[in-house]
Parts: structure tokens; C-alpha cells; sequence
């Protein structure tokens, strides 16, 4: 992941209610699906591992943000760990087939959590975050991001 997508991430993440952290984590996965498969054709294995274990952290990220008080919950995790088996899988066989049944099962997941992104009316997870303007400005064709936070204190608020 480059750092401009990082960087574009976490402004996101700071900005995101819950419904919008899930549908970012989708996000990242299949990025990172993206770059597995690329680690592969190159042949770079040390990568490919690096990006499987980094897939896992997200799938685990998700796993733990269930709440098994709803029945859906059990129905995702079962999706979840179908895909941390896959990842076993594609992790010790370096197969591409493997990353495409994850990409099915998170494609669907990623576009039903778009639709409701849309009628989730609640408001950002993290509060006291530092307010980012970006636009074009005087340079030529750049981009540039200004924080303007009159307050400093970025910390708890107790």
C-alpha cells in the first residue's frame, strides 16, 4: 500500500461511523487481494506472506467487531473464518484460486455494507479529531491539505 493510500485510509478511518470502518476494512482486503496477486506473478514470496498476514489482520478486525447479539453475526463470522481458511490455504499452496474465492466472498460483503453505508445517519466513531481541508490551490495541479484545529488537545476527553 502506498503512502498516499495510507494516508488516505486513515483520514477516512478518522472521519468514518461504524458502518463506514467496516466498509473500509472490505476495502483494504481486497487491495491487499490485489497485491497478493501481484507478489505472485513476481514471484516474491516474503511479500506475498507479508500481504496474506496483513489480509488476516483485517479479517480479524472484522471478526471482532460482531456483536452476537444480532443472528447476522454468526452468519458473517461463519463467512469470516471460511476466509481465514482460504487465506491457510493460499498462504501454503501460493495459489491464485484461493485469493479468488476470498475476492467473491468480500466483493459481496464490501457492496451489501456500500448500500447500507448509505442510510447509516450516525455520526464519526472518534471524536476530537483534527478538522482536514483539501483542495486545489496557486500550485499547478498539486494538492494540498490544510488542518486547521483551533484546539490542540487531540487527546481523551475526559
Amino acid at each position: 500500500m502506498t503512502k498516499e493510500l495510507k494516508q488516505e485510509f486513515t483520514l477516512r478511518i478518522s472521519q468514518a461511523n461504524k458502518t463506514q470502518l467496516i466498509t473500509i476494512l472490505y476495502e483494504m482486503v481486497l487491495l491487499y487481494l490485489d497485491e497478493a496477486k501481484e507478489a505472485l506473478d513476481t514471484e516474491n514470496r516474503m511479500e506475498y506472506k507479508s500481504v496474506i498476514r496483513k489480509i488476516r489482520g483485517c479479517i480479524n478486525e472484522l471478526m471482532g467487531s460482531l456483536n452476537f447479539e444480532y443472528e447476522l453475526a454468526q452468519n458473517l463470522l461463519q463467512l469470516y473464518l471460511y476466509v481465514n481458511r482460504e487465506l491457510v490455504k493460499a498462504s501454503s499452496h501460493y495459489d491464485k484460486e484461493n485469493l479468488e474465492h476470498i475476492r467473491k466472498v468480500i466483493d459481496k460483503l464490501h457492496a451489501a455494507y456500500k448500500e447500507i453505508e448509505v442510510q447509516d445517519a450516525s455520526g464519526p466513531v472518534m471524536g476530537n479529531t483534527q478538522t482536514v481541508y483539501a483542495g486545489l490551490t496557486y500550485g499547478r495541479n498539486t494538492l494540498t491539505e490544510n488542518i486547521s484545529d483551533p484546539s490542540s488537545n487531540r487527546g481523551f476527553c475526559v
